[in-house]
């Protein structure tokens, strides 16, 4: 993956084809640390409730709105900071013998900025200099669109706590 600014926008070109335009508005993204935890968990706490089709469910299961601790001491999160403020971030982690994107969350009033591309593409170039040919998700149903754009194509169906989800592949070599 990689870009650049044409006209105001970001142009994103993921395996050699322009995928889609995102206006950017600049995001820092930078390596999380066990500091940025309040932050980062109340940006999960806002993205994940944003979603009227998981909302239910979600308070039904408080236990499912809390963000782990572990992730950011384990150097595997990045975080989107703006103006100072942390305001999206996203997790890989290696899961049967593959790269997987665990966490992308941006907060609802960040959104439609390229914040989450921004984070795909920094993880996908971490993966990349470390030989990964491709990056895996189990994606929300209602997130589909999202990555489609961003260049993710379909390899299955997984099961989660919440029902049946889409699986997607990046390649990212």
């Amino acid at each position: 993956m990689s870009g650049c600014w044409q006209g105001g926008c970001r142009v994103v070109v993921l395996t050699g084809v322009v995928q889609a335009c995102f206006v950017h508005t600049g995001a820092v993204i930078r390596l999380g640390t066990p500091a940025d935890l309040p932050a980062a968990a109340g940006v999960y706490r806002r993205a994940s409730l944003s979603n009227a089709g998981d909302r239910d469910n979600l308070l039904a299961h408080p236990e499912y709105l809390i963000l782990a601790p572990g992730r950011l001491a384990e150097g595997r999160t990045y975080v989107a900071e703006e103006d100072g403020s942390v305001v999206g971030f996203a997790t890989w982690a290696q899961a049967d013998g593959s790269m997987e994107l665990q966490d992308l969350f941006v907060d609802p009033g960040w959104r439609r900025r390229g914040i989450a591309t921004a984070l795909i593409s920094r993880i996908a170039d971490v993966l990349r200099a470390r030989g990964v040919q491709c990056l895996e998700v189990t994606a929300n149903p209602h997130a589909q669109g999202f990555y489609s754009a961003t260049g993710f194509v379909d390899c299955g169906i997984a099961e989660t706590n919440f029902g049946t989800a889409p699986r997607k592949r990046l390649a990212i070599h």
